[in-house]
């Protein structure tokens, strides 16, 4: 059976911690879209971590973690993840990268930083790990496979041709020092011996598991709201987050997916620009973002605070939608345990009139929020697990938002530890 696990909103919902929870009885877990330029945060027995290219089944000697073909892979990154890891004591994963992957090269994080430096105060808030330029050259063909990286004279044949191509830009429109051909093929030569252990025909591996009845997580990166086609374009990240591009990300039938679980945090919070309608500002954002998570809401990858807002039922419904989700967890209930009442936005006011459809981002910029207000449970519930024992408050406040995403939610997180569950149905 294949499940998919994704985010409801912008990201940073705790996708990483529940994935960690339900790959404990999976025997596959696959990265299938996205790159390092996001992380998901993890609190085991080894300590704290923040992935950003690895799976979050990596803890597990038993599961097969996979690299699918969708990732953006940064062989640079994913090597420190790797040592990180071996330095702290946990045991070597399974962990297979598709042999079909493409790499981010150098050049597109320099173009992605020289991109956000062209644009001065009209950037898009990219966390310049070359995500934009790496997708760009995928889809106009002069993307790297890995697989490209082990045939020497293919890889310098290449590399001469996408040099012509960015010299081209880097002198002329970002007047920056031009690309060296000797110089980029000797850092993929070396990179490839770091790569090599770990490729394989991914693939061929989850089909096998497919036809075996193994169980397979599908992982997702960042949330409905920054993929490419359905959210908040264009501020968004530059590939598909949604659970239907697992199918393609990880070389997956699309009837085999049975189950995508929509993880949402009892409050909002994003990185990046674009428009937030939700969002908090002052001492108020100030307030959330230091109590929220495990160490405040900061990026895993970029460290950069996070903006704050109050739950948005009108994204969070048009996000469990396009997942298709068929259950939510909502996590993070313990932040607000500060709180003697609660907001939830319920509508948008565009134009004098209220709306409940999550609208194209031209009009969103319009969009005034419209609250109904809840009261708090003003007590500190982090880690209970017996959802009875919950505060009502904090139940009707889980009925409430239940019930304006129209998807049912099963599992509520009170704290960040991967036993910090109280479920619910």
């Amino acid at each position: 059976m294949v499940k998919a696990i994704v985010g409801a909103n912008w990201g940073d919902e705790g996708k990483g911690k529940i994935t960690d929870m339900l790959a404990e009885k999976s025997d596959m877990v696959i990265r299938f879209q996205g790159g390092a330029n996001a992380g998901h945060t993890i609190i085991n027995e080894y300590g704290r971590f923040a992935l950003h290219s690895l799976p979050s089944g990596i803890f597990f000697p038993h599961i097969t973690n996979i690299i699918g073909n969708g990732v953006a892979l940064n062989i640079r990154s994913f090597t420190d993840e790797i040592n990180a890891l071996r330095e702290r004591g946990v045991p070597e994963p399974k962990l297979v990268i598709s042999e079909r992957v493409q790499v981010v090269m150098p050049y597109h994080i320099l173009f992605d930083a020289y991109e956000e430096e062209r644009l001065a105060g009209k950037a898009f808030g990219s966390t310049k790990a070359g995500i934009a330029p790496f997708y760009s050259d995928k889809f106009a063909k002069i993307g790297f496979q890995v697989n490209e990286l082990f045939d020497d004279e293919l890889l310098k044949s290449r590399l001469k041709n996408v040099c012509a191509i960015k010299n081209t830009l880097l002198e002329h429109l970002y007047h920056k020092p031009l690309l060296d051909v000797e110089e980029l093929f000797a850092e993929m030569t070396e990179q490839r011996r770091l790569i090599a252990p770990f490729i394989g025909n991914a693939a061929a591996l989850v089909h096998e598991a497919l036809k075996n009845g193994k169980e397979i997580l599908l992982e997702g990166q960042l949330g409905t709201l920054k993929d490419t086609d359905f959210g908040i374009y264009p501020f968004v990240t530059s590939s598909n987050t949604l659970a239907g591009y697992g199918t393609i990300g990880a070389g997956i039938p699309p009837t085999e997916i049975k189950s995508v679980i929509a993880v949402t945090k009892a409050y909002s919070s994003a990185v990046g620009g674009g428009v937030f309608v939700s969002e908090m500002f002052d001492e108020e954002a100030e307030t959330l973002r230091r109590l929220g998570g495990d160490k405040g809401e900061y990026g895993a990858t970029t460290g950069r605070p996070r903006r704050v807002g109050w739950f948005d039922a009108v994204a969070t419904d048009y996000g469990c939608r396009m997942q298709g989700a068929t259950e939510a967890v909502l996590t993070a209930v313990d932040v607000l345990g500060y709180m003697d009442e609660i907001k939830v936005c319920v509508g948008y006011e565009i134009d004098g009139e209220v709306i409940n459809e999550f609208p194209v981002t031209t009009k969103l910029g319009k969009a005034i929020p419209v609250y109904e207000t809840l009261p708090g449970w003003n007590c500190d519930i982090r880690g209970v697990t017996d959802y009875k024992s919950l505060p009502q408050e904090l139940k009707n406040y889980v009925d409430f938002i239940e019930a304006h995403i129209h998807t049912p939610i099963n599992i509520v997180s009170t704290g960040p530890k991967r036993e910090d569950i109280a479920v619910r149905k």
